[in-house]
């Protein structure tokens, strides 16, 4: 059976307006700008209203890509959304965005492996597509981080962000699109970046809420250790996959956790800081819509060129990591 050849054929990106500078965390935590900057890289994150949930993100982002795809909503096969901050349990982000968009034909739903989750979802639909299931997809990931940090706690609260990123996917001509994905996940350190409460295992009580189980909780020393070794080994594994050497990359589309953690991969991959798109000073940790707002920034920016080889790489709470390569 011959596949047909996926590709990313629009992208599109939503932060919220409010932005929280390094200067204002001084004032609610015992931190400041020079320790976050040197250890971090992020200076200011954006924060969704009150009124915000990863849904109405999702559906800016979304109807970015779908223009700059050159075509509509009801087109749209398939809807996959990416996040550790759904609006609710159930019904699943996917499905809300997709009343919201007026994409009748579609299917949808979500996917959570954290960081990781814009990756797994390519996957996901570009296998959809290859096998002639669907024609077009929509993968977002969308978050909304704020709701869910403890922002008493100076270990967490200057990572995280809200924000917005999508990709609308779909055939592409022979020779271009993605060509390897590379997905792996190591349950056993589960318990090093995880949010403890509101699920069956620990329901929401009086006594989970005292206990703060319901704010993202990181180890992150080891977090940290385990994202400098998989981001570089990852890439190289999906670049071995597609029979592509380290030197033919012409951008690497980072997760945006710690630009410590991307300088480390960038000396993995021997690859100079201007074949990177770094931009988590301006949005800190953005999770699952950490790489598709890089992305959709890069190509706004001028920085993908069709037949470039790009990148994507990334690791998250599960643990989990992905990364693919794909030829623009």
């Amino acid at each position: 059976m011959k596949l047909t050849p996926v590709g990313i054929i629009g992208t599109g990106k939503y932060v919220p307006e409010r932005v929280l500078t390094n200067q204002d965390l001084e004032k609610m935590v015992d931190t400041n700008d020079e320790w976050i900057s040197t250890r971090t890289g992020i200076k200011e994150r954006r924060l969704a209203s009150e009124h915000e949930a990863s849904s109405d993100l999702a559906f800016q982002a979304a109807q970015v890509a779908l223009e700059q795809a050159g075509i509509t909503a009801e087109q749209l096969d398939l809807i996959l959304v990416a996040s550790i901050t759904p609006d609710m349990a159930f019904p699943s982000t996917a499905c809300i965005l997709q009343d919201r968009l007026g994409a009748k034909k579609a299917a949808a739903f979500d996917l959570s492996a954290a960081c990781s989750g814009f990756i797994y979802g390519l996957a996901n639909a570009s296998n959809f597509i290859a096998m002639g299931t669907y024609k077009y997809a929509l993968v977002v990931g969308a978050e909304c981080l704020s709701k869910i940090t403890d922002y008493t706690d100076r270990n967490t609260c200057i990572l995280f962000g809200d924000g917005a990123g999508a990709a609308v996917l779909g055939p592409v001509a022979e020779g271009r699109g993605f060509r390897s994905f590379e997905l792996g996940a190591d349950g056993s350190g589960g318990e090093l970046l995880k949010i403890a409460g509101g699920g069956s295992r620990c329901p929401a009580s009086p006594a989970s809420l005292e206990q703060k189980q319901h704010y993202i909780y990181m180890a992150g020393k080891e977090v940290f250790k385990f994202a400098v070794k998989i981001m570089g080994s990852a890439a190289e594994e999906a670049l071995n996959k597609a029979g592509i050497s380290k030197s033919e990359i012409d951008l690497l589309v980072p997760h945006q956790a710690n630009i410590r953690i991307i300088q480390a991969a960038l000396n993995r991959l021997e690859l100079p800081e201007d074949k990177c798109m770094i931009n988590l000073q301006k949005y800190g940790n953005v999770s699952a819509a950490s790489i598709p707002i890089a992305l959709a920034e890069a190509v706004e920016e001028g920085r993908v060129k069709e037949g470039d080889c790009i990148v994507l790489v990334g690791f998250g709470g599960g643990l989990t990591w992905g990364a693919s390569v794909l030829i623009w």
